[in-house]
């Protein structure tokens, strides 16, 4: 009978949830022609093709699609023994990958887990909440702290804090000595939106809509640091969430008149790895800090 290398498994899976060679053998910390030397061997000793390499992309061939829903599954089993045996030493050993659309929302958590776990190593991702809600059902993170996240059997999700929406201008915009706009004034206007997947762009939108109104043109830009940059150069009005404004003495916040434009913030994860232990240590301090009312508005 043919054995499996467990490494040549693990090179496949790598690239399978990376979905391309580089970022796969930086996720492993091996070389690029270490990794494709890896899974070449895989494909040779069984005499299949696991991905379709083209030009710019690769993409999982049927069996690769059939071989990554058992490495899925064979993986997460791993991680899950590795959390079970690191919790009997009282989670001193361990990383937790988590990804958050923004620092805000996010940093406190991490920094509460931090105090309580020292040991252990975390890492975070910056996206909108589209690709977090991606990245958690590809185990790309463990955790994901995220706006509106949808409903979803496989998901589990926490809600910790309700936020709204707020236009900002620079300093030098007539509207600076505001502190109110409706969203009528809106029409006809410039504006810097983020990416048509973010849930700030969905819910504005979808106020709009609502309302009627025409905006004028839209600068798309796809991080919050670049829409900040490009409203402070005059280049048009910003729409954020109110609890990601900040303190930049360049930009003047405006609220709404009228109903609130919300959404929610959620911390998610898998469902089935819900109490695993490091992720049932991190809903853990969620849930104190709901508790203590640092959490919600």
């Amino acid at each position: 009978m043919t054995s499996i290398n467990h490494s040549q498994l693990r090179a496949f899976h790598a690239v399978a949830t990376e979905g391309s060679f580089t970022k796969a053998a930086n996720m492993l910390s091996v070389t690029q022609p270490t990794l494709s030397g890896q899974v070449k061997a895989l494909e040779d000793q069984f005499g299949v093709r696991l991905f379709d390499r083209r030009k710019r992309k690769i993409e999982l061939t049927d069996i690769g699609r059939n071989l990554f829903d058992i490495t899925f599954r064979l993986f997460s089993l791993e991680l899950e023994a590795e959390q079970v045996l690191t919790s009997a030493r009282g989670l001193k050993r361990g990383h937790l990958r988590i990804g958050a659309d923004a620092p805000y929302h996010s940093i406190p958590f991490l920094a509460a887990f931090h105090r309580r776990y020292p040991s252990l190593r975390l890492s975070m991702s910056i996206g909108n909440s589209e690709k977090l809600v991606a990245d958690l059902l590809d185990q790309r993170c463990e955790v994901a702290i995220a706006a509106n996240v949808p409903a979803d059997p496989r998901i589990f999700s926490l809600p910790f804090r309700q936020d709204y929406l707020v236009a900002f201008v620079d300093r030098a915009h007539p509207w600076a000595n505001k502190r109110q706009i409706d969203l009528t004034d809106l029409a006809g206007k410039r504006l810097v939106l983020r990416e048509a997947t973010s849930t700030t762009r969905r819910t504005f939108e979808a106020a709009i809509d609502a309302a009627g109104i025409t905006i004028g043109e839209v600068l798309e830009i796809g991080s919050r640091e670049a829409i900040r940059e490009a409203v402070a150069a005059g280049l048009g009005i910003g729409i954020v969430a109110n609890s990601e404004f900040g303190d930049d003495v360049r930009l003047k916040a405006l609220e709404f008149a009228g109903p609130l434009m919300q959404s929610m913030e959620y911390v998610a994860c898998l469902n089935d790895r819900r109490t695993t232990p490091l992720v049932k240590a991190f809903l853990d301090i969620v849930r104190e800090s709901i508790a203590d009312g640092k959490g919600s508005r």
